[in-house]
């Protein structure tokens, strides 16, 4: 069997039999894998807290020609999840970053750049004084390192790049549409503010070293959070579930 050797973030995790548990990881040199970690559950486990989910880790996994699931033989913890669940709001924050990325990725298709984002994202939480508001950062520049950046120059229906009245943001049409675009919408538009369209349009266009510095409150998060909610549901083609606290909680006790 193959050895495979590649550094990865844990999305998520599942019990699978007595003691094994299944593990799905973004990794830099694979994208989406699931390996089976035999024997994780276990009080005395060689991969420790390795396995929590939102860890930065490094793998040695075994691969079997026809067989998707992979085998986990060794783990390096790089950075521990510890940190993001000492609060409700950081482990909602960090599993709304790790279950949008589920969510829209193909299994086996690699993207550095989209790794890089998502090891960023749960890296700038560890500082974080507001980690809904970085988790809804990180969304918007997900969606473009992915090919879904949100249209805001002009009407992602019709291409007018004037608009009477306060802009609507389409969930449906990925972006602006135009009044009269907007009235023939299969899901409902969502208004902004002439603060919040500004507020979106420098959150796409800044670099991710500088994006962190923005900041909205009221009305204009508010909307922006609305909008960049919906699009991410029509992408994924679902609503992205909420965190189970208690799973997440207890998911290594057992």
């Amino acid at each position: 069997m193959p050895l495979v050797k590649t550094t990865a973030i844990v999305l998520r995790s599942r019990k699978w039999g007595d003691a094994d548990r299944i593990v799905t990881f973004y990794s830099k040199d694979r994208g989406k894998i699931r390996g089976v970690a035999r024997g994780a559950r276990r009080p005395k486990s060689r991969f420790g807290a390795a396995l929590e989910p939102f860890s930065l880790c490094r793998l040695d996994l075994f691969e079997k020609s026809g067989d998707s699931l992979l085998r986990v033989s060794h783990i390096d913890l790089v950075r521990s999840s510890l940190k993001l669940r000492e609060s409700l709001s950081l482990i909602d924050s960090a599993a709304r970053m790790v279950n949008v990325v589920t969510a829209i990725t193909p299994d086996g298709d690699p993207d550095s750049l989209l790794f890089d984002t998502l090891d960023q994202g749960l890296a700038s939480l560890h500082e974080s004084e507001d980690p809904t508001f970085t988790a809804l950062l990180f969304q918007i520049r997900l969606l473009g390192v992915t090919g879904f950046r949100p249209q805001t120059d002009h009407c992602a229906t019709c291409g007018k790049t004037q608009f009477i009245g306060e802009p609507q943001f389409s969930p449906v049409a990925g972006g602006l549409v135009c009044l009269s675009c907007a009235a023939h919408q299969r899901v409902r538009c969502v208004a902004l503010s002439r603060g919040s369209l500004s507020f979106l349009q420098q959150a796409i266009r800044l670099d991710s070293t500088v994006v962190t510095r923005l900041r909205a409150s009221g009305q204009v998060r508010g909307e922006v959070e609305a909008a960049i909610e919906g699009y991410v549901t029509v992408v994924a083609g679902k609503r992205i579930p909420s965190v189970n606290f208690l799973s997440v909680a207890l998911s290594y006790k057992t």
